[in-house]
């Protein structure tokens, strides 16, 4: 069959892109094929297939299992953009190549290159596998009578023969990770999205039994003295990412309005740490942002993390501004690629049933109606936003009142009880 075929021969080279084309299984006939193809086999026969399906970027989860920092995911990235022989030359791929050969010892050798080459491998083809594309990489290249032809993948997604990908259970279990959170968003009743505030918070959530569970701007800038929505918390809100990624539950950031970072950079940053979503929102302060240019943001952050659930919210209810608009500009970022839309503010039952026939993504709102109301109405995700902070707020200041004026305090979590939780954060 044309899977037999050989792939088309690429010149050897020392550094950058050429040399990993030159030095791995995909590239290579013959002994060396042979030889390069049993390193990657060894490689994966150490990584237990379970323990790829997380969610986050699934390059940065299989960086981890192969014993490479998960910031490495951008790198990767990078290296695919230029890795088949047939693109061009790209000098951005060549210096991330070298920073993952340092990444992996600094030695430019096979075993290296078979640990990049599975990297790469599990990019742009486990993106398309992510995204539902059938098969994920269309067709292959192969040598016919000294041609280069293009042989075509359905049916055998995963390839045939000699160079039949190696690694199919994990690039399942790594796609299925992926998918999970998205998943949440299109079941029969709504995910209802609990908001936390830090370490302890994000645990006790997640160990209740919630599905997900979502960070608040307002308390993650109020418990460190800053003012929310003026972009002031990145690096809180960064460390406390850092903090929950480890919950058996996606994890989705609200980022405000991107807190003036590069949207790639952030998008990509997040993911790689282990975050399933991010929720960004088109309101700054008491005006709305340019709908273009909120636009082209979702549309880099996507292009940046593909598979991270990208969650627009739209300010023009919460605001009160511009109200009529709101429809509109849902429309626009799901155009540029959002997987969802967000309307806070919006609690009118025919507003909301309007929002959900016309938008093509899950529809958010906030717990303003009953989850009935909003499950019978179409809604597909729930949050709490700043209510569990606000209301632990009021419990604290509460509790200490009534002991202070001799009436019975309410029941709370015991000291070994936050002590674990703490211990687990």
């Amino acid at each position: 069959m044309d899977l037999d075929l050989p792939v088309p021969p690429v010149p050897p080279a020392t550094r950058g892109v050429a040399w990993l084309r030159a030095t791995v299984a995909r590239f290579s006939e013959g002994e060396a094929h042979t030889r390069r193809r049993a390193l990657a086999e060894r490689l994966l026969a150490t990584i237990p297939p379970e323990s790829l399906r997380r969610p986050g970027d699934h390059v940065a989860t299989l960086a981890e299992a192969l014993g490479a920092p998960r910031a490495i995911a951008r790198d990767v990235r990078a290296t695919a953009s230029a890795y088949h022989p047939h693109l061009p030359p790209s000098p951005a791929a060549d210096a991330a190549v070298a920073r993952l050969v340092a990444a992996f010892g600094n030695r430019w050798d096979e075993p290296t290159a078979a640990r990049i080459g599975l990297l790469v491998q599990a990019t742009t083809a486990t993106d398309a596998l992510i995204a539902g594309a059938t098969p994920p990489v269309p067709a292959t290249r192969r040598v016919r009578d000294g041609q280069v032809v293009e042989v075509p993948l359905a049916g055998r997604p995963f390839g045939a023969g000699r160079h039949a990908c190696p690694g199919r259970a994990h690039a399942l279990a790594m796609a299925e990770g992926a998918r999970a959170f998205h998943r949440l968003h299109h079941a029969d009743t709504p995910l209802l999205l609990p908001n936390a505030w830090d370490s302890a918070s994000a645990t006790a959530l997640a160990e209740a039994g919630f599905s997900a569970v979502g960070t608040t701007s307002l308390g993650v800038a109020a418990a460190a003295g800053l003012p929310d929505a003026e972009g002031r918390a990145k690096a809180e809100t960064l460390a406390l990412a850092r903090r929950i990624t480890h919950l058996p539950v996606p994890v989705t950031v609200d980022v405000e309005a991107g807190f003036g970072a590069d949207p790639a950079d952030l998008a990509a940053e997040l993911h790689a740490l282990g975050v399933a979503g991010i929720n960004v929102e088109d309101g700054r302060g008491d005006h709305l942002a340019d709908p273009a240019a909120q636009a082209d943001l979702i549309r880099r952050a996507k292009a940046a993390a593909p598979a991270l659930f990208v969650n627009a919210r739209v300010d023009c209810h919460w605001l009160g501004i511009d109200r009529a608009s709101a429809l509109d500009r849902a429309l626009r970022y799901a155009d540029a690629g959002a997987d969802g839309v967000f309307l806070p503010g919006l609690a009118d039952p025919a507003g909301i049933e309007r929002a959900v026939a016309a938008l093509p993504v899950p529809l958010n709102l906030l717990a303003q109606l009953d989850l009935r109301t909003l499950t019978d109405l179409g809604v597909k995700r729930v949050s709490t936003g700043s209510l569990l902070f606000r209301a632990a707020l009021g419990a604290a200041v509460a509790t200490a009142e009534a002991f202070r004026d001799g009436l019975p305090t309410p029941e709370v979590p015991s000291y070994e009880r936050v002590q674990a939780l703490a211990q687990r954060g």
